[in-house]
């Protein structure tokens, strides 16, 4: 479905992939773990092909999406074309307007409206407090469910790939597991993720696969409990 093929990105002078190359297939959900700096946020923000000014400028290699590369591909069609969504690092949520509203203008180019209360029920069903809070400006929410609000704008677009940047930054542990339960269950509903999470023995917990980057390259793979077994990305990211 996605497949990343010696990425090379830079920002300004500074390269910070340094030849990545790793897929994601339908229906999967695959984990970047990795430290601050590894070049994760990157790797997401290349494939949204959100570019300068905005981002990374990609200098070598290419992105396909269920065959076509994405490198021409300004960013508004990978949403409306691509039907690929990003749930950004920070929320970045329109916190002067209501939970709902919020949701309406992640439709705005959507031409299936036949299936927009379908979506609202989905959204409303995985995460029950912002039915609750529907009509609230998404300023006074929680951080959690400012999280759940990020989540469900994605889904709003309409989307069937979903990349989500650290979706458990800043959130008890309550709330995290009831943001990768929903996470899950949206999987088992057809939709394929790719997540990153410094959190990575959550991520291992969740994901079928993993990709470990380091300092701009990927330096281990595999199933997830291969990775959660592997000795030294047991010692560098799980705490022994």
């Amino acid at each position: 479905m996605l497949s990343i093929t010696n990425l090379k990105v830079k920002y300004g002078n500074t390269e910070a992939l340094h030849g990545i190359s790793f897929n994601v297939n339908a229906g999967e959900i695959v984990t970047l773990i990795g430290a601050n700096g590894a070049g994760k946020t990157t790797t997401l923000l290349s494939i949204a092909r959100l570019g300068p000014p905005e981002g990374p400028k990609i200098i070598e290699g290419d992105i396909t999406y269920n065959g076509q590369s994405m490198l021409a591909v300004p960013p508004h069609e990978v949403v409306t074309k691509l039907r690929m969504a990003l749930a950004p690092e920070g929320r970045h949520i329109f916190g002067n307007l209501t939970v709902e509203e919020n949701l309406k203008l992640a439709t705005y180019a959507r031409k299936d409206l036949d299936n927009l209360k379908k979506d609202y029920d989905r959204v409303y069903d995985l995460f029950p407090r912002l039915v609750e809070r529907r009509k609230q400006r998404s300023e006074s929410l929680s951080g959690g469910e400012q999280q759940m609000l990020a989540v469900g704008r994605a889904l709003m677009t309409g989307a069937n790939f979903i990349m989500l940047d650290e979706p458990s930054m800043g959130l008890a542990p309550l709330l995290m597991y009831d943001m990768f339960r929903a996470l899950k269950e949206l999987n088992a509903q057809g939709m394929t993720l790719l997540l990153i999470e410094q959190n990575a023995r959550i991520a291992l917990q969740f994901a079928h696969r993993g990709y470990v980057l380091d300092t701009g390259a990927i330096v281990a793979e595999g199933n997830a409990s291969e990775l959660m077994n592997n000795p030294d990305v047991k010692k560098a990211y799980l705490g022994g």
